[in-house]
């Protein structure tokens, strides 16, 4: 576990000492021998690790000594960002500010290096002392050649969760109870599936929620993920979204249970209430306040691990879901192993799959690991590799549940199949709870800020290759997508104890645990109300800190605030040199302290969803800035005129701001912007639609505003939307009078690439027709068009021809001809 995240780190360190830019700079400032030397050392300790790989599974000296080196490298990486940091503060300083004097430009260049070099001398021959003394602690590892690792992995598509066996009788048996009107005294009755952590109680409770008998005999349906937080105010209003489609703010609980029991009335409801661990009645009482105004019939299915409250309930004699047959558990296996659910194809390999079966207990979670693990591998010698591994025989330290030491081990084998860069992203999700939904772009764009997806020679974008091992971590199992959410996903309960317990001392997602902060590089903790001032101070210990995530557990979309002092932020910020990754979304704060200049290492700032106003200048300071969210700031009105510096700046996510009217001047010039949700075009003193045209990487949701004072179309054709990847295209013109024809011009050359574009706006077009494009049938996945206050428009192009047009919105389109 220790072994992945150090190499991981060790091959970064590597990739940065063999840059020639960064050579040529230390060499410039005295500090090549230095970084020399430890390159030296770091690499004699590096061919070490292919056998410490082996023994830390055993040898708890072994781990100890990898915590040490990970901590080491932790350091060295931060010298080295810092090396490279300044190298782009010359380059971007302009020579007027660098060497303001006469004086100054006669002396000697030895001399003006002197204070980086003076700065990490010292620092640079500590670590690598450090590095002596650790290489002489040598725990009896030995020098091995790596053994090459078989990455091909046929087909990795994953598997639907429709491929589910062996569940038939347990499913007819619910069903049954679902389909009938049972003798209840209350409108609704409790369905329970109990069983031990990955023995296949969501799954089951999937098949039922979703069998078309089901679908036709309930009129409204909702699932709610519940772990181990019974929060009745989120279950009720995720419910209430669910059975209403509407996303209402309420005052208190009340108000939101009045709204549900309304919404519940004399409608036959089905509800799954998924991972209950609560054991407190009262909790359940209150929940349910609602249901009862619901037609009789209505059923609640809770999946649970817990009997106490179903016992309380008045269930006695409880029939836990079992393991899976020795036959339909091999079935399963083979499914997801070789692709069909027998082994007619491989028969030398049957004896040592029942094997693997029986080491897995059975349980359908450790079955789909090993199996995925084993996915396209029908050489034996694999096989015995996954049957004679250590770690089957391995003990983990720590109060672990019963449930997680008997699938552990299966677990860990799958995890221990991972390269290493996959081992470190996979224990990064250990900073979110259980439960939690995790958003692909927002996880990609995290592990882009924690430096985790660089890499050397690539051939794709960062965020392409991020994308590809999320796909890799979700065909292993390691994500499952959400219930009743399309387009996010969540991890099994045992998935993210075993991303906890592989995270091991540099992560910690529990913020009550303040003993020993300093030991941290990643830490998370979850929104509170009130954030107390003790909380964060206690953070200042953690000086190497690198990730401080607020994270939202909420009901998703929901605009829930929480109040953070502005004291706490102007005392914390300055203490944390070394954060990467700052996430401060949705506190109720109105202003960003200076300080967050002097953040040089961040790459990610989230500040969504706050009541800012203003960016202060020294934002500009933050050369490394890779992600800046300001999604949903709706007081936020101006950004700082030192913009055009963030070089770095991949990803600008500006919706929802209706404050901000004007961009600085030079965003244009910020050539690596992938995302940039809002353009406002100004004319002569402001942004200019023609500054498109270098931003080739665009892709994504754009809206450009102001269109009305673009005065050449030459310039909507250099803009060469065509030529970028946007999804969802957002064109809007002031309300007001305007010119037909040069606006007819101008969006006939807006058209974007039509392979890409799934949603169209057009507002406050004066133009009386729109140009071929908007209907033509190349814009494949174009499924919704929204035409708002084209008040000249006489006529439509034939958007009847567009083959997957879903949602098509006219409004205030008083000229309109039907």
């Amino acid at each position: 576990m220790a072994e992945a995240a150090a190499a991981a780190l060790v091959k970064v360190i590597f990739e940065k000492l063999a840059d020639e830019a960064f050579k040529k700079y230390a060499r410039s400032q005295n500090i090549h021998s230095e970084l020399k030397q430890l390159g030296s050392t770091l690499s004699q300790i590096q061919a070490l690790l292919n056998d410490a790989s082996h023994k830390e599974i055993t040898d708890e000296s072994v781990r100890l000594w990898l915590n040490s080196l990970q901590h080491l490298a932790y350091d060295i990486d931060d010298v080295l960002d810092e090396v490279a940091t300044e190298a782009m503060h010359r380059e971007l300083t302009p020579e007027s500010e660098a060497s303001t004097s006469m004086v100054r430009k006669l002396i000697p260049t030895c001399c003006t290096n002197f204070s980086l070099s003076h700065r990490l001398s010292p620092k640079l021959d500590s670590i690598t002392t450090k590095l002596q003394n650790l290489q002489k602690q040598n725990p009896g590892l030995i020098v091995k050649g790596e053994k090459p690792k078989n990455n091909n992995r046929g087909n990795e598509t994953s598997l639907l969760e429709s491929d589910v066996i062996g569940r038939e009788i347990e499913k007819e048996k619910l069903l049954n109870k679902l389909l009938q009107d049972e003798p209840c005294k209350e409108n609704f009755s409790v369905l329970p599936i109990v069983g031990m952590g990955g023995v296949g109680k969501t799954t089951l409770a999937k098949l039922l929620y979703n069998d078309t008998q089901v679908k036709g005999r309930f009129e409204l349906h909702a699932w709610v993920c519940v772990s181990d937080d019974f929060d009745i105010s989120k279950i009720t209003k995720t419910i209430f979204q669910a059975v209403s489609d509407e996303n209402k703010e309420f005052a208190d609980l009340n108000q939101l249970q009045v709204a549900l029991k309304e919404k519940l009335k004399d409608k036959r409801f089905l509800l799954v209430l998924d991972d209950v661990w609560s054991e407190n009645f009262n909790d359940w009482e209150n929940l349910v306040l609602p249901f009862h105004s619901g037609a009789r019939g209505s059923k609640v299915i809770m999946t649970s691990r817990k009997e106490q409250l179903l016992k309380m309930l008045g269930f006695d004699n409880l029939d836990h879901l079992k393991t899976l047959s020795s036959e339909d558990a091999l079935s399963l296996f083979a499914l997801h192993a070789l692709g069909v659910d027998n082994f007619d194809s491989h028969p030398t390999l049957r004896p040592k799959g029942e094997r693997i079966v029986e080491k897995c207990g059975r349980l359908p979670l450790a079955l789909k690991a090993i199996g995925r693990l084993l996915r396209a591998k029908t050489d034996e010698e694999k096989w015995d590799d996954v049957l004679n591994s250590k770690i089957w025989d391995s003990n983990c330290d720590g109060d672990l549940s019963a449930d997680w030491m008997a699938i552990v081990p299966a677990l860990r084998l799958s995890y221990h199949d991972l390269s290493a860069n996959l081992k470190r992203l996979f224990a990064y999700c250990s900073l979110f709870p259980k439960d939690y939904l995790f958003d692909r772009e927002e996880l990609v764009l995290l592990w882009l800020g924690e430096g985790f997806l660089n890499k050397s020679n690539a051939t794709m974008s960062p965020e392409r290759l991020g994308n590809e091992y999320f796909e890799e971590l979700l065909s292993r199992s390691f994500f499952q997508n959400a219930p009743n959410k399309e387009t996010l996903f969540v991890m099994h309960d045992l998935m993210n104890d075993l991303a906890t317990f592989v995270a091991g001392e540099f992560f910690s997602r529990d913020d009550n645990r303040m003993e020993d902060l300093s030991k941290y590089r990643h830490m998370s903790f979850i929104h509170d109300e009130y954030v107390a001032y003790h909380k964060f101070e206690a953070f200042k210990r953690a000086k190497g800190l690198r990730t401080l995530l607020a994270v939202y557990v909420g009901v998703d979309q929901s605009w829930d605030e929480f109040y953070l002092s502005s004291k706490i932020l102007v005392d914390l910020l300055p203490e944390l040199p070394l954060l990467r990754v700052l996430t401060l979304s949705r506190f109720r704060i109105s202003e960003v302290p200076n300080s967050i200049g002097s953040l040089k290492h961040l790459r990610y700032l989230n500040l969504s969803k706050t009541d800012i106003k203003e960016l202060p200048d020294n934002v500009g300071n933050l050369y490394n800035l890779e992600t800046l969210i300001v999604f949903g700031c709706k007081s936020l009105t101006q950004l700082p005129k030192s913009f055009s510096k963030l070089k770095k700046l991949r990803h600008f996510d500006m919706r929802d701001t209706p404050q901000l009217k004007k961009l600085p001047l030079g965003i244009g010039e910020l050539k690596s912007l992938q995302t940039l949700t809002k353009i406002i075009i100004e004319g002569h003193d402001g942004f200019a639609l023609i500054e498109l045209k270098g931003l080739k990487d665009l892709h994504g949701e754009i809206s450009i505003k102001g269109l009305n004072k673009v005065q050449c179309s030459m310039h909507a054709r250099e803009a060469n939307l065509s030529l970028k990847g946007i999804n969802k295209l957002k064109l809007k013109w002031n309300d007001g009078s305007g010119r037909e024809t040069i606006e007819k011009e101008v969006l006939s050359e807006l058209m974007p690439c039509s392979d890409k574009l799934k949603m169209l706006e057009v507002k406050h077009y004066k133009g009386i027709e729109l140009p071929n494009w908007v209907g033509d049938p190349s814009f494949h996945q174009l499924v919704h068009v929204s035409l708002r206050g084209c008040r000249k428009c006489t006529s439509l192009p034939p958007l009847g021809r567009l083959p997957s047009l879903e949602i098509l919105r006219l409004e205030d389109m008083s000229s309109w001809e039907f």
